[in-house]
């Protein structure tokens, strides 16, 4: 199974669409996909009409069963989707207590990838949207991952939520001993605006071969996808943001398979 975590410290720049896309798009190739909500707010599994508050189970029992935790624990938390290889881990609004209960218990931030370890068989890609915060959430998202995607809106402020998760990710890999792989993706771009060109600009002048040479443009069929709770390589295969994606999935495979 090959994960992929997608984060930033900044709401808004376009997670949740970038996980359901990709997604959406690795299914319909034929892929087994699960997408993992790990933000109490829920918004992935909203965006299916997965209402993880009426579920009996959650990735909040993953995280609560501990060291007992089993595959059959796992895949019984699962939702399915309209596309038949495509699942949802859902979210639920508990996961915010889990800093406070249980954020010092040792190995804590390692469950989530023994649970995805546990069903690597069953998946060929796991995709996990994060909160925008650090904390034991994201800590597991980023232990978890074999690289991390991070959409960055076209505009100042966005910006300076980039520093906050390169920091992060540095503090991360000091912790873990690990090193990541990330690409950072221009998101919203409209290039009638100066202001979004320049902010590109600045990207690729900080990060260089870290940021995708592509952009993701603003697409209204982002959001009517999203209220027709459906990936939008599914309700709009031919639009121009779902044709961007298509090119950055390429990107991000071809970049695996290099390394």
């Amino acid at each position: 199974m090959i994960v992929w975590t997608v984060a930033n410290h900044k709401g808004g720049v376009g997670k949740t669409t970038t996980t359901v896309t990709m997604g959406g798009l690795l299914a319909q190739a034929g892929k087994q996909v699960i997408l993992v909500d790990t933000d109490p707010q829920a918004s992935l599994s909203y965006y299916f009409g997965v209402d993880s508050e009426q579920l009996s189970s959650s990735l909040y029992d993953v995280f609560i069963s501990g060291k007992s935790l089993t595959r059959e624990n796992v895949l019984d938390c699962l939702c399915p989707t309209k596309l038949d290889s495509l699942f949802i881990l859902p979210a639920t609004m508990a996961l915010a207590t889990l800093d406070r209960k249980m954020g010092t218990q040792n190995g804590m931030g390692l469950i989530l990838k023994k649970a995805l370890q546990l069903i690597s068989d069953e998946f060929d890609f796991a995709i996990i949207d994060c909160p925008p915060v650090l904390g034991v959430l994201m800590i597991n998202a980023l232990a978890a991952c074999d690289r991390v995607i991070v959409p960055v809106q076209t505009e100042f402020l966005a910006l300076k939520g980039l520093e906050r998760i390169m920091h992060s990710m540095e503090i991360m890999q000091k912790s873990l001993d690990k090193t990541f792989s990330f690409t950072i993706v221009p998101t919203m771009f409209d290039r009638r605006v100066n202001a979004a060109i320049e902010s590109y600009r600045n990207l690729k002048l900080t990060y260089g071969d870290g940021v995708w040479p592509g952009v993701i443009p603003v697409d209204t069929r982002f959001r009517d996808a999203s209220q027709a709770q459906t990936p939008p390589s599914v309700f709009s295969a031919k639009s121009r943001g779902v044709f961007a994606y298509e090119k950055l999935l390429k990107y991000i495979l071809d970049m695996d398979h290099k390394s």
